[in-house]
């Protein structure tokens, strides 16, 4: 079973996100466990302070150091024992600077036990955090939220869908879009006429061979059209766009 502990400042925005659908019959099913931790819990002072000004000046606060070298550390003790094993452990730091989420990478990061997720907010982080203390930092794209809880949110739920066990039917994370380096094929169901639309008389033949052959040709050109940098960076399985 996984185990993933989140260090947020916004601790409530998690329940209804991991308390439904496929996460929370993932968790049900003994696939996988969810702590969320509130940072301030482990501030210092009265007021429970988890951010400063940002020395050299500039608008804004950034989050202090202490706090969450001690919230991840108080996450291993209880996690690995006073001397940590993190072998299938990584600590992970939400980022518009990290490196971008992909499915390669959520398959990588599915195969792990232990995953510690810090969401970061206000103007960033003590980059002592990232240096220090993180083993990657992740951003879910070319822009900036208000703070590191929906990109949390998205690495979990893109994550958890790909441990065994937490959706029905083994197969299902297969043919996806990126699964392969190529987005999905089209999807149909009934009813075969909907509004002068119909569905692709192949679907309807049963011959599951020319079936398969559209599906492929079909991702290939969806790919090539919505998504010409997969082609271009290679992404995926060499050759997955002509072959």
């Amino acid at each position: 079973m996984m185990r993933i502990d989140v260090i947020t400042i916004f601790p409530d925005m998690f329940a209804p996100v991991l308390g439904a659908s496929i996460l929370k019959r993932a968790e049900e099913q003994g696939c996988v466990r969810y702590v969320v931790h509130n940072l301030r819990d482990f501030a210092s002072d009265k007021r429970r302070t988890v951010d400063d000004r940002p020395y050299g000046g500039g608008p804004g606060m950034v989050m202090k150091p202490e706090p969450i070298f001690d919230a991840v550390e108080a996450i291993e003790r209880i996690c690995h024992g006073s001397a940590p094993n993190r072998a299938g452990c990584q600590i992970l730091l939400t980022a518009p600077q990290g490196e971008r989420l992909s499915q390669p990478l959520a398959h990588e990061l599915s195969r792990l036990e232990h995953l510690i997720i810090i969401c970061g907010h206000y103007e960033g982080v003590d980059d002592r955090i990232r240096e220090g203390l993180a083993d990657r930092s992740l951003s879910i794209g070319d822009y900036v939220l208000t703070g590191g809880e929906l990109p949390a949110m998205v690495l979990v739920d893109t994550v958890v869908r790909l441990i065994p066990g937490a959706i029905g039917h083994a197969e299902a994370t297969a043919d996806e879009s990126f699964a392969d380096g190529r987005l999905e094929y089209p999807q149909y169901t009934r009813p075969p006429s909907f509004r002068g639309m119909e569905v692709p008389a192949v679907l309807r033949s049963g011959d599951h061979e020319r079936i398969s052959l559209w599906r492929k040709l079909q991702s290939m050109a969806r790919t090539v059209s919505q998504r010409p940098d997969l082609v271009a960076s290679g992404n995926g399985k060499q050759g997955g766009i002509t072959s």
